[in-house]
């Protein structure tokens, strides 16, 4: 019959200290991470605040430029949606888009009909090479922009002539109109285009950037007199910001599927982490060839030994793989001690009848013992070797 010890209970799971210790660096990274992206958001919202509109003071805003035109008697009204744009086509008024990227395929379509024969002038400012081919058809965006902001007109435009140097570098753009005004070239591309309407007087400008209505750039250069010259030609200008909630975009919008509404700079990204994941689990599994066995330069105690293992053992949670070697150990050492061959040590049939005669036991009570199922946690795997020394005592006492 097994003998029961009871010990003081081992706290295997880490303590609170311990897991702060193990975590706190992350944590600490995790936080400083989370605050530099409110900071830079922060700091980001307000730089762009206004961007392009005429009624913000802002350094990225456009109000200096609209009060020079009110001070020449050219009165600017902002839209933000297709219909309104699309109603103020005339041969008084000279329609800027902003951003006209935001537009949707369709909404740039019927916004060109409606200017193509109204005779006014149509500003486009910063057009990328999708929507400047449906607002401006038989230009063409380059896809790498320009290398310096700062150019010099170069062409027969009356207005750039007069205006001179200004800061139209960016996007640059060629075009098949033979009757075209190409001016402010970088690497034989213009950074500003004119293209007279096929009949009437109206006319489309492209512009390839929008530092010269920019209140603080407007000062620098000729870029307040090429952007009174531009905008000016009109009594009347509509200064399109294009609104995301605009009810035009709506049914084009709702065609789109989730990918379609990530850029693609993440879609390359992705492609690139699990590059990297690959490469990363390549190197990890490479083998440098097979183990060699090498002896120890100094005797490591077994008690060192065991630790060392038991810690593993606790890392891992291994507490099956430990109740496995606790049983197969005690197994062998009890065998001789019954009368048991060691090659039969781990045969229950063999060694289980021999221990119930010499401890005169519950069979039933051994076999959970020494073949039973593994501890479901760390105080039953405890419990488990106590009970495993126990035995043994009992079956060396004399």
């Amino acid at each position: 019959m097994t003998t029961e010890v009871t010990r003081p209970s081992t706290a295997a799971s880490p303590t609170a200290r311990q897991v702060w210790t193990r975590t706190r660096g992350v944590a600490l990274a995790l936080v400083l991470l989370i605050v530099a992206a409110v900071a830079i958001a922060v700091v980001r919202s307000d730089a762009r605040h206004g961007r392009l509109d005429p009624r913000s003071a802002d350094p990225y805003g456009s109000r200096a430029v609209a009060e020079l035109l009110a001070d020449r008697g050219v009165d600017t009204r902002v839209v933000s949606t297709l219909g309104e744009a699309a109603d103020a086509a005339g041969p008084d008024t000279t329609l800027l888009i902003a951003v006209p990227d935001l537009l949707t395929p369709s909404q740039q379509t019927r916004l060109h009909a409606a200017y193509v024969q109204s005779g006014g002038r149509t500003v486009l400012v910063s057009a990328g090479g999708s929507s400047v081919e449906r607002l401006a058809p038989g230009v063409t965006a380059d896809p790498a922009t320009s290398f310096g902001s700062t150019l010099a007109p170069h062409c027969e435009l009356p207005a750039a002539r007069r205006a001179g140097t200004a800061d139209t570098g960016g996007i640059r753009y060629s075009t098949t109109h033979l009757h075209a005004d190409e001016c402010y070239p970088s690497e034989r591309q213009s950074t500003l285009l004119r293209l007279p309407a096929p009949t009437g007087d109206g006319d489309t400008v492209v512009l390839g950037a929008p530092d010269i209505l920019l209140n603080d750039r407007l000062d620098e250069h000729g870029n307040a007199s090429l952007a009174l010259q531009l905008l000016g030609s009109r009594p009347h200008l509509v200064w399109y910001l294009p609104s995301l909630a605009d009810s035009s975009a709506a049914p084009e919008q709702g065609e789109r599927d989730f990918f379609d509404l990530l850029p693609s700079g993440w879609l390359w990204g992705t492609l690139q982490l699990f590059v990297a994941a690959a490469l990363a689990a390549l190197w990890r599994a490479r083998r440098l060839g097979p183990l060699v066995p090498e002896k120890l330069p100094v005797r490591i105690r077994a008690s060192e030994t065991v630790e060392g293992r038991a810690r593993l053992y606790r890392k891992a949670n291994a507490r099956d793989r430990a109740a496995t070697a606790l049983r197969s150990a005690t197994r062998t050492r009890l065998a001789p001690l019954v009368g048991v061959p060691a090659a039969q040590a781990h045969a229950s049939e063999a060694l289980l009848p021999a221990l119930s005669a010499h401890l005169q036991g519950d069979p039933r009570s051994l076999h959970t013992l020494l073949f039973g199922p593994p501890p479901g946690d760390d105080t039953a795997l405890i419990r488990l070797a106590d009970q495993l020394d126990a035995l043994e005592r009992e079956v060396r006492r004399p």
